[in-house]
């Protein structure tokens, strides 16, 4: 309903908004939501709705902007909005909305069946799975000009995002074996007395098609270039470095559009500091390798602040390394 109330008032204005969606992910600890919060900012203040939304569970927005967000959208200043998703109640929403009930088939339902069709009890991945449907609810509303997406730890982001691919055969699966089991409850109904004849075993269907809808507009959103990029921060360290590397590959093979590298928490020149001179030393080596593999990506270089990027006054200090 939020999404087709939006269309209307776009059309009403002369124009139909596209959404443009920006995902930033990287290894725990290397600032993905200072980046992502201050991209947000910067679009807000260039006149753009956007949200800014959180997927991981460690939640750092609220401490990011300095406001406390939570699970409901909440208005930060004009044009910013942002939410922080609780994976535990989205979870549990996802299995209320896709579980399927079969009501008054005692005999089935000894037989095991109803487990068979318990969808919330078999589906992997179930946490990503609500965490991507939870997504594609903000990503198909147009209700913004840009979501951010400040996603968690990239182990668990690449699984989120690979799911279109590999659930799209798993609910084909299930959607073809829901209709067989759907034709057989039609023929025991001739025989067995399974209530008055106007009552039907809920066992939806339609709701698994609509998943799938889902699925397949996420892959196509995902993978278009025009509507998504995804930003990999890292910092300039030998593990980052990697974790970089393996992200990418994951990403090129489900046709990822990756757009900019952030190398964050550059130290800056301080020749009265030992230390520092020492530390920007060894992160300079690392930046040139960092040159060398990603050279075809944009590479954005963000420094190492004196104090913790909160607020938005330092929010806006990176997004000027960010954006000029």
């Amino acid at each position: 309903m939020l999404g087709k109330l939006s269309e209307m008032k776009n059309k009403i204005k002369g124009k139909e908004r596209r959404t443009q969606f920006y995902f930033f992910s990287g290894k725990g600890g290397v600032g993905k939501s200072s980046c992502s919060s201050a991209t947000a900012l910067h679009f807000a203040k260039g006149g753009k709705k956007t949200l800014i939304l959180s997927t991981d569970p460690a939640h750092s927005l609220s401490d990011s902007f300095e406001i406390k967000i939570g699970g409901e959208i909440k208005e930060l200043r004009k044009n910013l909005y942002a939410i922080e998703i609780d994976p535990k109640k989205t979870m549990e929403e996802y299995k209320e909305k896709f579980s399927t009930n079969v009501e008054g088939m005692e005999m089935l339902s000894n037989l095991g069946l109803g487990d068979a069709f318990d969808i919330a009890g078999m589906t992997p991945g179930i946490d990503e799975m609500a965490s991507l449907d939870k997504i594609m609810q903000f990503m198909n509303s147009n209700e913004y000009d840009a979501i951010v997406f400040d996603t968690a730890p990239t182990g668990h982001t690449l699984r989120l995002l690979s799911l279109p691919d590999v659930l799209d055969t798993w609910l084909g699966k299930m959607i073809t074996l829901k209709m067989k089991f759907s034709g057989a409850i039609d023929m025991f109904k001739k025989f067995l007395p399974f209530g008055d004849s106007g009552d039907k075993p809920k066992i939806d269907a339609d709701q698994l098609e609509v998943m799938k809808e889902r699925l397949l507009q996420a892959r196509a959103l995902l993978t278009n270039p025009e509507r998504t990029s995804y930003n990999i921060v890292t910092i300039a360290e030998e593990m980052s470095i990697y974790e970089s590397q393996r992200s990418l590959e994951v990403l090129k093979e489900y046709n990822i559009p990756v757009k900019t590298i952030i190398v964050n928490q550059l130290v800056p020149e301080n020749p009265s500091c030992k230390f520092c001179t020492a530390r920007r030393g060894s992160q300079q080596k690392q930046l040139n390798k960092i040159h060398e593999i990603f050279g075809k990506y944009e590479i954005k270089e963000v420094p190492l602040f004196e104090s913790e990027v909160h607020g938005f006054k330092m929010l806006e200090k990176v997004a000027k390394y960010l954006y000029g």
